[in-house]
């Protein structure tokens, strides 16, 4: 009976408040109203002209010797990255065809792990470029100033040691894995 009752009030009531979601064919053309078609007359005003901006003084001595000194860093943890290469290489090479639980695999693995560690060294300079770029940027956002390009310079440097490390890393792990 309740079923009934509500399925009832449920058919009565749905067509009222379906008429109430209607549209009534009242609303204003979308078309260009006269007022739209007025052109303007006024002659444009000349632009200003701007001062210019004096050039930004180049990068201090201070900031300078602290990049030479990122990069020194990322290049003596490179040398030692390279020293362990080979030894990781030899290792890889050992356990070529080897099972996963077998003491050359493993061996290969600590040799691996060994040269992430060494680029991990490498990539504690690259952060703080990039953070003294950011800060640089932040100092100058329109313009690249001379001590932004400096870090630029000095992170290309550092960025293209990682990504060299990168790649050898990459080459031993494919070569573990397969």
């Amino acid at each position: 009976m309740i079923r009934a009752t509500a399925s009832l009030l449920l058919s009565a009531a749905l067509p009222v408040a379906l008429a109430a979601c209607s549209t009534t064919s009242g609303y204003p053309s979308l078309g260009q109203r006269d007022i739209e078609r007025i052109g303007g007359s006024a002659t444009p005003v000349a632009a200003e002209q701007t001062p210019e901006e004096p050039a930004l003084p180049p990068a201090n001595t201070d900031l300078v010797t602290r990049l030479d000194g990122l990069v020194a860093a990322a290049q003596e943890t490179d040398a030692q990255f390279r020293e362990q290469q080979g030894s990781a290489e030899r290792a890889v090479a050992g356990a070529a065809g080897a099972a996963v639980t077998s003491d050359s695999w493993a061996t290969a693995q600590i040799a691996l792990a060994a040269l992430e560690s060494r680029r991990g060294a490498t990539v504690a300079p690259l952060a703080e470029l990039d953070t003294l770029y950011a800060e640089a940027r932040d100092a100058a956002p329109l313009e690249l100033s001379p001590s932004a390009e400096a870090i630029e310079r000095a992170r290309a440097q550092v960025s293209d040691i990682v990504a060299r490390q990168d790649s050898v890393i990459a080459g031993l792990a494919a070569r573990l894995r397969s």
